[in-house]
């Protein structure tokens, strides 16, 4: 078919799938299609992909012209092994689905396979279709974007067999970010086929290359740890039909359509926009600038050639924007040292005004400025706040709970602001924000250390990309009000930002297999150490218990502080120390250290070895 020439060839999928049965909770008796290869388009603007023969095509793929481009699914069946619903559910990972999809690495066996992946998309068609009141007078849409893993094409075509099996129109974009999958449920552009009514991201962030995973989205956001367990519940039962299907039956069943959008392209050119709007409507306000990007092989090297370069901005020097998902250069991770390491190396070898550098889904982000002078975690919240404080006098900054007490006085004696510091978790924190404007408080920014950051002109989306975007249009804005180029403007905002000398996280595992657990959770004994820390403080006169505090025990000392929590999802108890030297920060250690000694399945060989015992 004509199908790389970018036109729309006609179709007669929406004729076809309003037909199909919307009982999705009994037989599921659905059509069972696997994807043509031959027919899909590489992934957009990526040389790498995954194929049957789990080895990867490393050609050099053309570049995918704007438009629709329709292809066929054919059926396939295969022998299935029997998988227990308890399976399906250890795959959540909070907000998430994360499992092992590449096999060969000692120790973590195949969890989301093909089959598996199926079910799940399935399991969504079926959640999502509860959720829809008014449908029958159109077929639903489901977008799928994924990143640059290895298992990424493999996983995107088992997608889109289970929402195919459950008749919903499927619309592939291929590589893309999980910021733009968000966006698809919003944009309305029927060229496009949008808006979509769900959104399917395959990703697993920053982790190894062997795992992968999903993201779910409708125009309401991101899925909650309610809607995840549903699903997985749902794609658990469903499993169980697919294992149980007539293979010369589905073998019949006539072929169902895809589609295949480049959507990135309408992503990037909403954030060219908006950088241009801020300048004054200037075509090219970012001209003369120098930036450098660090993709890190992952999703994000779109931003150099759809956001930077039509803004005027100077990219040579940009690093690893081709998609590998082996990570051959370092991990996509605003947070690794290695990671931070590169961007500044590429900042001051090219002497660049700035820096700026995207995790493997491009939702997370990280600056740094011509000085080399790094804008992640705390200095990165404080910049934001700043930026967004000036926009809204006086607004709630929600913060995740490792935040430091610097960051506090600056947010609210510099700025004027006030600032809430809530759980770990980015959905944690978005939903903690959206809370506070239910109930009258005004709150404009959520925003972790981990950088994920979200904003309520965003529709409150944790987007990477539109962090760099409010940047770029502080050093666009303030060139048009004559203050100068370069990045300047920036380091200035966080001028009297309070830092810690001494910043560690110490993580302290709980064993499960340990005797002294007598059967419980290692939930149940994390619980207990953290009671038992908090009694031990009560009665040091030289601590203090914050008298605000949603997540672990937070305490201050020292002239620094410390909290210990419990992981969100792992048997791990996290230890964060801040203090003004390394001396009163193995005080705190020691305090801890102390107070936790008895628990005798805590491995804490971590805090005994900061603290020189």
């Amino acid at each position: 078919m004509a199908a790389l020439s970018g036109k729309v060839v006609q179709h007669n999928l929406v004729a076809k799938c309003c037909q199909q049965d919307r009982e999705l909770s009994t037989k599921y008796r659905l059509y069972y299609c696997t994807l043509s290869r031959r027919n899909l388009l590489p992934p957009v603007g990526g040389k790498l992909a995954w194929n049957g023969n789990s080895t990867m095509q490393l050609d050099a793929l053309s570049k995918f012209k704007r438009g629709i481009v329709y292809c066929n699914a054919a059926s396939s069946s295969t022998a299935i092994p029997t998988v227990e619903k308890s399976n399906f559910l250890k795959l959540q990972n909070g907000s998430d689905i994360r499992g092992v999809a590449v096999d060969g690495v000692e120790g973590e066996p195949l969890t989301l396979t093909e089959t598996v992946t199926e079910a799940i998309a399935a399991g969504f068609s079926g959640w999502l279709l509860a959720k829809k009141k008014n449908v029958s007078s159109k077929c639903l849409r489901v977008s799928i974007g994924h990143d640059s893993r290895i298992s990424a094409q493999k996983l995107q075509d088992a997608v889109s067999r289970g929402l195919a099996r459950a008749g919903v129109e499927v619309i592939q974009y291929g590589l893309a970010s999980t910021p733009a999958m968000f966006n698809s449920t919003l944009t309305e552009n029927e060229e496009f086929s949008c808006p979509v009514d769900g959104s399917i991201m395959i990703t697993a962030s920053h982790l190894p290359y062997n795992r992968n995973g999903f993201k779910f989205f409708t125009s309401a956001g991101g899925l909650g740890k309610p809607d995840i367990k549903d699903i997985l519940e749902r794609a658990a039962d469903i499993y169980k039909n697919i294992a149980n299907d007539d293979s010369k039956g589905a073998e019949t069943a006539a072929s169902l359509d895809v589609k295949r959008v480049d959507y990135m392209s309408v992503y990037a050119s909403n954030l060219v926009a908006a950088v241009r709007k801020a300048a004054g409507n200037i075509e090219k306000p970012l001209e003369g600038f120098h930036i450098v990007v660090d993709a890190g092989n992952g999703a994000g090297g779109f931003f150099v050639g759809k956001v930077l370069e039509p803004l005027g901005a100077i990219t040579s020097g940009s690093q690893f924007l081709e998609p590998d998902g082996l990570f051959p250069n370092h991990i996509p991770n605003p947070e690794d040292k290695t990671a931070m390491k590169a961007i500044t190396k590429a900042v001051l070898d090219n002497r660049a005004d700035l820096g700026i550098i995207f995790d493997t889904d491009v939702d997370r982000s990280a600056a740094v400025d011509s000085s080399g002078r790094e804008f992640n975690r705390n200095r990165l919240i404080a910049l934001m706040s700043a930026i967004i404080l000036e926009e809204h006098p006086g607004t709630t900054i929600v913060t995740d709970s490792v935040t430091s007490d610097g960051l506090t006085t600056f947010i609210e004696k510099k700025l004027g602001g006030k600032h809430h510091r809530f759980k770990r978790g980015y959905k944690n924190v978005i939903d903690e924000a959206i809370r506070l404007n239910s109930v009258g408080e005004e709150a404009h920014l959520a925003i972790e250390t981990s950088g994920h950051g979200a904003l309520k002109e965003n529709h409150w989306l944790d987007d990477g990309a539109y962090l760099m975007v409010k940047l770029l249009n502080k050093l666009a804005s303030a060139r048009t009000s004559g203050l100068g180029g370069g990045s300047k403007v920036l380091t200035d905002m966080v001028e009297g930002l309070e830092e810690p000398a001494v910043a560690v996280e110490l993580r302290l595992k709980i064993d499960q297999n340990h005797p002294d657990l007598q059967g419980g959770s290692f939930r149940d004994y994390g619980e207990a150490v953290l009671k038992q820390l908090e009694n031990t403080v009560e009665l040091d006169a030289k601590l203090l218990k914050a008298p605000v505090n949603y997540e672990g025990v937070r305490v201050s000392g020292y002239g620094g502080w410390f909290l210990l929590r419990l992981s969100l999802h792992d048997p791990v108890l996290p230890l964060n120390i801040e203090a003004p030297s390394k001396e009163d920060a193995v005080k705190l250690a020691h305090d801890v250290l102390n107070a936790v000694k008895g628990f005798t399945a805590l491995d804490t060989s971590a805090l005994t070895k900061f603290v020189g015992v």
